[in-house]
This record gives C-alpha cells, sequence and structure tokens, in this order.
C-alpha cells in the first residue's frame, strides 16, 4: 500500500506534527548559526562619507570592505557587462522595514542589563543598526503573547465601557515607546489575532485544540472553528462594537504616544489555531470592514485588507468585488503560503500596495540556511511590488518557545542563564536590508539576461542607491554592474549577502 504524502507546508506541519519535531528541532538548533555577540557587534555611521560596502557570511558579519573605483561601462564587451540598471524607470516606493512587536520579545529583553538593553534596542532601532522604519504590533494576544487578553472581555459591552489598554501599558507600550526613542519617525502597523471571545461564537479566543504534547487551551469541541466559516458574530450591533473596538485601540495609544498608522482586520484569516485567532470568510471580513473604514476615517487610520496567508487570490478578490468594502482597502498584508498569489495580485491589483506582512518564523534554529530561505523570500515579495517587509519576532530567550508550543526564530536570543544575548543570522539579513534604504526609496529594474539575477537594488530619496546583492555560491563571484555608462564590478565574496552604498554624485 502506498501513502500519500502531504505536502509540506507550515499548514500541513501545524495540523499533522504536533509540537514534537518543531520542539526537537528547536533544541538541536540552540547556539546554531553563531552571531557576533553584543560588545563586538560592528557599527558604521550612517553619515560616513564615500561609499560603503559590508558583507556577511555564515561566520563573518558585516565586515566591511572597500569599494572599487568606477569604470567606463565601454570598457568591456557587451556580454561582460552582467547587470544593468536602470535608472530612469523606477518602480514601487518602499514604506519601510520592520519587525513585530510581542510580549515575549519584551520579556526577553527585560532579562538584560540596562546597559545590553539599551545595546540590543540600538541594534535594532538606531540609526548606526538596522533603524527599523516601520513596525507591527499585536492589538490583543498573539501567539507570543504571555497569555491570553483582549481589550474588553466583558460580554454585551457594546458601548466599549469597559475597553481598557491596561495589560499594554505593562509590556508593549513601554517597548515602542522605548523603540521611537531611538526612531522618533518609526511607524506601527497593528492587527488582532483575536476579537474579543465574547464576539466570537465559539466564545473562546483560540480555534482548535492544543497540539500533542503541549499544554491544554481549555477549548471544549462545540468552539472548535473552522476554515472557510464566519467565527465572528455577524450581526451588525457586533460589526458595529468591535469597529469602535479598534477606534478605541488607536485613541488609547494615540495617548501614549504612538500613532497606529494602519490596521488589517484580521491576522491569518483562514487559520483555525491553538493560540489566538479567529477565522472569517471574505464575504464575513467584507461586511465588516465599511464599520472598520467609517471609524479608522475619523481617525487617519488607513485600512488594510489582511493578512492573506493562502495561495488562493480568489479570497482577495471575493473582498474586492465588494464595493463597499473596496472602497475602504488601501493595501493587502500577505505572508505564509499567500506569497504564491504575488503575481496574480500584482498583475490584477496593480494600485493596491502590498506589504509583506510576516516573514516565515522558522523553528528556534536561527541559522544560516535558513536567513538564506528568508533572502529567497523576501527577495520573491519586492520582485513582486512589495513597499514594505516585516520581520516576526525581534527577541527571544534560548529556544524561541510560544506558551502555545511553537518554537520560533528571532532578531535577538537572550540566554536567560547568564542574562546575555546575541544577534542572529536573520538579524544581519534584515540589517542588510534595512540599515540603508530609507522609507521613501524606490526599486530599481536590475536588468540581466545571462543569469546574475540575485540582486535588490534601491533608490533613496537624497539620490544614493543601495545594491543588496547575494552570492549563493561557494566560491567568489565577479559581477558587473552598469547604468549611465558606468560600471562597478564586484568580487562578491563566497556564500555572502552584500550591502553596497553609492552616494548620489558617484551616480551622475
Amino acid at each position: 500500500m502506498t501513502l500519500k504524502t502531504p505536502e509540506l507546508s507550515r499548514r500541513n506541519a501545524l495540523k499533522l506534527a504536533g509540537t514534537a519535531a518543531v520542539a526537537a528541532s528547536a533544541s538541536a538548533g540552540v547556539g546554531a548559526g553563531v552571531a557576533q555577540a553584543a560588545p563586538s557587534v560592528p557599527a558604521v555611521p550612517r553619515g560616513a562619507a564615500g561609499p560603503l560596502w559590508f558583507a556577511t557570511s555564515e561566520n563573518n558579519a558585516w565586515t566591511q570592505r572597500a569599494v572599487p573605483a568606477l569604470s567606463a561601462a565601454d570598457s568591456v564587451g557587451l556580454f561582460e557587462r552582467d547587470v544593468a540598471l536602470d535608472l530612469a524607470k523606477p518602480q514601487q516606493t518602499i514604506a519601510g522595514f520592520g519587525a513585530a512587536f510581542s510580549e515575549k520579545s519584551w520579556d526577553a529583553l527585560a532579562l538584560l542589563s540596562p546597559a545590553d538593553r539599551a545595546r540590543a534596542m540600538e541594534l535594532l532601532f538606531g540609526q548606526d543598526g538596522c533603524a527599523f522604519s516601520m513596525c507591527r504590533t499585536p492589538m490583543g494576544a498573539s501567539d507570543f503573547a504571555r497569555q491570553w487578553y483582549s481589550y474588553n472581555e466583558t460580554p454585551g459591552d457594546f458601548a466599549m465601557a469597559k475597553f481598557s489598554v491596561a495589560n499594554d501599558r505593562q509590556t508593549l507600550i513601554p517597548f515602542m515607546q522605548a523603540a521611537k526613542a531611538l526612531n522618533p519617525d518609526l511607524r506601527m502597523w497593528a492587527s488582532p489575532w483575536s476579537p474579543p471571545s465574547w464576539m466570537k461564537k465559539g466564545g473562546h479566543y483560540a480555534m482548535a485544540p492544543a497540539w500533542p504534547g503541549a499544554p491544554s487551551n481549555g477549548i471544549k469541541p462545540e468552539q472548535v472553528g473552522a476554515e472557510g466559516t464566519d467565527q465572528f458574530i455577524q450581526e451588525e450591533r457586533y460589526f458595529a462594537a468591535y469597529a469602535l473596538y479598534f477606534r478605541r485601540y488607536v485613541e488609547e495609544y494615540a495617548k501614549a504616544g504612538i500613532r497606529i498608522d494602519t490596521v488589517m482586520p484580521q491576522n491569518e484569516f483562514n487559520s483555525a489555531q491553538p493560540f489566538p485567532s479567529c477565522c472569517w470568510t471574505p464575504q464575513g471580513l467584507a461586511r465588516f470592514l465599511p464599520h472598520l473604514g467609517r471609524e479608522m476615517d475619523k481617525l487617519g487610520t488607513k485600512v488594510f485588507f489582511g493578512t492573506l496567508e493562502r495561495n488562493n487570490p480568489a479570497l482577495f478578490e471575493a473582498v474586492m468585488a465588494d464595493p463597499a468594502a473596496a472602497a475602504v482597502v488601501k493595501g493587502i498584508g500577505v505572508q505564509w503560503a499567500g506569497k504564491g498569489t504575488l503575481p496574480h495580485l500584482a498583475r490584477r491589483f496593480p494600485n493596491v500596495e502590498l506589504w509583506g506582512s510576516e516573514q516565515e518564523c522558522g523553528t528556534g534554529t536561527n541559522d544560516w540556511r535558513y536567513a538564506r530561505y528568508n533572502w529567497n523570500t523576501m527577495k520573491r515579495y519586492f520582485e513582486h511590488g512589495a513597499s514594505a517587509w516585516t520581520y516576526w519576532n525581534i527577541a527571544l530567550t534560548a529556544g524561541g518557545m510560544s506558551n502555545w508550543g511553537w518554537a520560533q526564530n528571532s532578531l535577538i536570543v537572550v540566554d536567560p542563564a547568564t542574562r546575555a544575548f546575541r544577534v542572529t543570522q536573520d538579524y544581519w539579513l534584515m540589517r542588510h536590508l534595512a540599515a540603508y534604504v530609507r522609507p521613501g526609496a524606490r526599486m530599481v529594474p536590475a536588468n540581466n539576461f545571462m543569469g546574475f539575477d540575485d540582486q535588490m537594488v534601491f533608490r533613496n530619496p537624497d539620490g544614493s542607491l543601495v545594491l543588496l546583492a547575494n552570492n549563493a555560491l561557494g566560491s567568489a563571484q565577479k559581477v558587473r554592474y552598469t547604468w549611465n555608462g558606468k560600471m562597478l564590478a564586484l568580487e562578491l565574496p563566497a556564500d555572502s549577502l552584500s550591502t553596497v552604498v553609492l552616494p548620489a554624485a558617484m551616480l551622475a
């Protein structure tokens, strides 16, 4: 008898594998992919004069290299010009790059001494670190919260009289305030993992029982939800109350000095999970979106659709077929298997802004292999018009385990025993992307016909050019980039990522 092997995807892994394999791989990976310890993390001032070049390989991060002098493009033959940069045809405008705040990240950083915690924050948000410009935050509990909570668990409180963000004043709000102290221009967007439990048909924060080996989440069989169903109560008074819930959230955060620029109605609206989650149909979301839009318009907060985690563009098309819902949607957040929809979304909805809303989370290994995978994933998004990229966990303790039984990667790993931290391979990947590409940059076409297609290029508002180049080979690779009669020839180190910054004056 031949057994059919299920598709290897996150969806099937979470349904079929439980946590045993995930936890085992995480334990095996603790300490793998050795990253540089906090005291030795190099920094180069953003205002440094002249061109810059930084390269990262598995065991040698962010090394500075000399940028070769430019030469004339016609000094070599036509077939020796590997990549042609078309500065005259800029593509999408970049909104920003960042990561997601969570209570588990806050708790991990809280283990550090004040000096080390300040250093970790500088590495993430400082102008000599990743310089993150746009980050995500959950509305209420995510799967990396301390425990389940919402901002109003009072049944029938449609007026939101009992609404409170008191929980966040101890965790997420000071976390974001510390980040904004380093970058006052930091933009924030938010989405819930679950509505208040009394707004859901099952009355429980989760949609599925705990995975095998994980602690029970207390859900009863009659409370279990399913993909393709509306688990939010489909009544006008609930829609109105939930829209008010969003409005109160944005208002309360504004009082704390944190402007929520954009909201999305539901994280992964198709996924019935054992952690906070809520399944919606496209039609259910289309019914809710006009209510949400009316409340957000009062505050100047944009509404994006999402997040879309399935390779099924018809889910978005169904929402956009509803004129009242389509009028509200200013963009879409895509993550996980949703990346399969990118070509279709780019063709079908060219005027809808597209964000990469969550980098795939890994299993706590924090290794070079997965950082390489993440490079290919983010490049896929930007090649299809994405204007933003969001990493998931900012910081976790060693092992990266959530309270619901999923070990995940993070930018920073904190050792609870020594109360020291290290940055991971994913950190360096994000630094290569975010450190020098500023909001308002435009992606630059990098045309080639000889197989040199492993780069992304951006032009900043100040005219500088940022080239991100990947060499996946086990040996050094020479790549020649040309534009406007000029040529830059780079010898990319073996198995490396590079960021090259050229001042505007070098491009003329």
